[in-house]
């Protein structure tokens, strides 16, 4: 019976270890700051915040500093062009383009990006990513194609590689941010 507590006890902490392990590597890999700029925005533009992490850790794993070589910026990935045409939409206090790479603004202006895509594909998390990736006139073109669409309504194929592949890493990590936001693990 001893030997049995023990065994019991040894197994106990050997599934705490693992589990503390995985948490460990669960926060590495799948990281959440500016938890609270996020859910401002999202809750401001009726987003889920696991989908905004999602695009986040998608397009710049929460690196605010990133740049990438067409010229997007932030945490959000911003191209110069959109931020012109969203900040005639939406009224941002002290806006300079020194401000883009601040993620109060860049989640700011990505959160409304999102929320109008939202608006203009039914709030189809697969569009809207792929709009977000793409643009949102080549995913109408795409919707009006039989080629990509049976209905017109949602994409069977999408044929840019790179916009498949960033669709598919937004909803598998928004499953893996839903989880972590509805327990409550986030550093």
């Amino acid at each position: 019976m001893f030997k049995f507590i023990r065994w019991l006890i040894g197994f106990c902490i050997f599934i705490a270890i693992c589990l503390f392990a995985l948490y460990c590597t669960i926060c590495i890999v799948f990281p959440i700051k500016y938890i609270d700029t996020i859910e401002k925005y999202s809750q401001k533009y009726d987003l889920d915040p696991a989908f905004v992490c999602a695009i986040i850790k998608t397009e710049s794993n929460f690196k605010p500093e990133v740049t990438s070589h067409k010229g997007a910026m932030g945490l959000m990935q911003l191209m110069p062009a959109t931020v012109d045409w969203a900040v005639e939409k939406i009224p941002i206090e002290d806006f300079s383009y020194d401000t883009i790479q601040e993620p109060e603004t860049n989640i700011q202006i990505g959160c409304w990006v999102l929320n109008f895509l939202g608006n203009q594909f039914g709030e189809n998390v697969e569009l809207i990513a792929a709009a977000y990736n793409a643009g949102s006139g080549t995913v109408s073109k795409w919707l009006g194609d039989t080629k990509y669409s049976r209905d017109g309504e949602y994409l069977h194929y999408i044929p840019y590689g790179e916009t498949a592949n960033y669709v598919k890493k937004v909803k598998a990590y928004e499953k893996v941010y839903s989880f972590m936001l509805g327990v409550g693990w986030f550093v």
